[in-house]
C-alpha cells in the first residue's frame, strides 16, 4: 500500500509538483503526525524512493507548524534507510523551540517504526535583521539561455515527472581536474504552481529539485559508465534492461534531451548499438551511488518561483574513500543568488571479480 489513507483525485488546478508534494495531517492520532496523500517516485535502479521526495514533504510539514511570518533558511538532512515506494510515510515534527525571532523544527520520517529519514530546519522571522543589513551574493556565471518548448525525457524517451531540466555543457569538460569543472543546467517545475499553495508550495519544490543527480556530480566528472544491468549482488541495476533497449534505439539528438545521459554515455551507447564490448574498457564503473546528507540554506526564500527557470551549477571539490561531496548553488533566471546545497554521497566503484554489463 503506497499511501495510509486513499488518495483523492489529483488537484487540476495544481502544478504536478504540489500533488506529489501534498501531505495527509493525521490530526486524529497527533496534530503533529503526517503522511503523504499521494504515492512516491521510486526511481529506475536506484535502492529507494527519490530523496527530493522525503526532503520536500519533510520540510512542507514543518511549514505547517510555524506561523505564516517565519520563514525557513536553512535545513540539515540524513539519508538513513531506503524509503520503500510501496509503504507509506509517516512524518513526526517536533517543535524543539519557537522564539521570536527564530523557530526550530526536527522531522522523522518513518516506514514501519523504523527512522528513514531525519531533518533539522530553522526558521526565521521575516525582517528581523532590521533596516542596515550586511549584503554580498556570489554572481550568476554568463551561460546560454533555456529553450521555451523544448522538453526533457526520461530514459523510455517520453517527457514526465513533475520538473523538467535542460542541461548545459559541462563547464571545463576536457579538463583533467575533476574539481574545476561545473555542471550547469536550467531546472522548473511543470505546470503552474497555485495561488493556495504560497511561498510554502515553491519553498518545498526547490527542496524536491535540489536533489536532481546531485551527488552524480562526481560520476558526471569523472565520466564514469552508470547504466549497468546486472550485478554480481542481484541488487537492482543502475537501468531496465527494456530502458536500455530503448536508449539504444534513439537518435542522437532525442538522446541529448534524456535527463543525466551525457556526451560520454551517448558515445558508449553508440558503441554497444555496434556490438561493442565496453566492458573491456579501462574506465571504471559505478557500483554503488547513494546520498547520505542533504543541506540547503535558502537566501530568499520568498523571491522566487519554482515554476519559472532557475540555473544551478553543481561542483565537486573532494571524492576519496569511498564516499564524495558536492556543492550546488541555485539562481534565478535574472541572476539572483535563491540556494545554496551541499551534498555527501556514498560513491563506490565495481571492484575486481564484479560482473559487468
Amino acid at each position: 500500500m503506497a499511501t495510509l489513507i486513499r488518495p483523492p483525485p489529483l488537484n487540476p488546478e495544481k502544478a504536478k509538483i504540489e500533488n506529489l508534494l501534498e501531505l495527509t495531517q493525521l490530526t486524529d492520532i497527533d496534530a503533529d503526525l503526517f503522511t503523504n496523500t499521494q504515492p512516491l517516485w521510486h526511481p529506475p535502479g536506484a535502492r529507494g524512493i527519490y530523496g527530493g521526495a522525503a526532503i520536500a514533504q519533510c520540510l512542507s510539514a514543518a511549514q505547517k507548524t510555524i506561523p505564516k511570518d517565519f520563514t525557513v533558511h536553512s535545513m540539515h538532512c540524513y539519508f538513513v534507510l531506503a524509503g520503500n515506494s510501496d509503504i507509506p510515510i509517516i512524518y513526526h515534527v517536533e517543535r524543539v523551540r519557537s522564539g521570536k525571532s527564530f523557530a526550530t523544527r526536527t522531522v522523522q520520517a518513518r516506514q514501519r517504526g523504523r527512522v528513514i529519514f531525519t531533518t533539522t530546519l530553522s526558521f526565521v522571522r521575516q525582517n528581523s535583521g532590521g533596516e542596515k543589513l550586511v549584503q554580498h551574493a556570489a554572481k550568476m556565471p554568463q551561460v546560454s539561455p533555456p529553450i521555451e518548448g523544448m522538453d526533457d525525457l526520461d530514459n523510455s524517451g517520453a517527457p514526465t515527472g513533475p520538473f523538467q531540466s535542460q542541461r548545459i555543457e559541462i563547464y571545463k569538460n576536457d579538463s583533467d581536474h575533476p574539481e574545476e569543472k561545473r555542471c550547469r543546467q536550467w531546472i522548473k517545475a511543470r505546470g503552474r504552481i497555485s495561488p493556495e499553495g504560497g511561498h510554502e508550495a515553491h519553498l518545498s519544490a526547490l527542496a524536491y529539485m535540489s536533489d536532481s543527480y546531485f551527488v552524480g556530480t562526481i560520476a558526471r566528472v569523472h565520466k564514469l559508465w552508470r547504466y549497468s544491468t546486472h550485478r554480481k549482488d542481484k541488487s537492482k541495476s543502475s537501468i531496465d534492461e527494456e530502458d536500455l533497449k530503448k536508449l539504444l534505439a534513439m537518435d542522437d539528438e532525442t538522446l541529448k534531451r534524456v535527463k543525466h545521459v551525457d556526451a560520454h554515455d551517448l558515445e558508449r551507447l553508440r558503441r554497444m548499438e555496434k556490438g561493442e564490448d565496453i566492458t573491456k574498457d579501462d574506465k571504471p564503473e559505478i557500483g554503488m551511488m547513494v546520498s547520505l546528507d542533504h543541506t540547503i540554506y535558502f537566501h530568499n526564500p520568498r523571491h522566487f518561483r519554482a515554476d519559472e527557470w532557475m540555473f544551478t551549477e553543481m561542483e565537486t571539490p573532494w571524492s576519496d574513500d569511498g564516499r564524495g561531496l558536492v556543492f550546488q548553488r541555485m539562481f534565478t533566471r535574472d541572476g539572483t543568488l535563491i540556494a545554496t546545497c551541499v551534498q555527501e554521497g556514498l560513491v563506490r566503484l565495481k571492484q575486481a571479480g564484479e560482473s559487468k554489463l
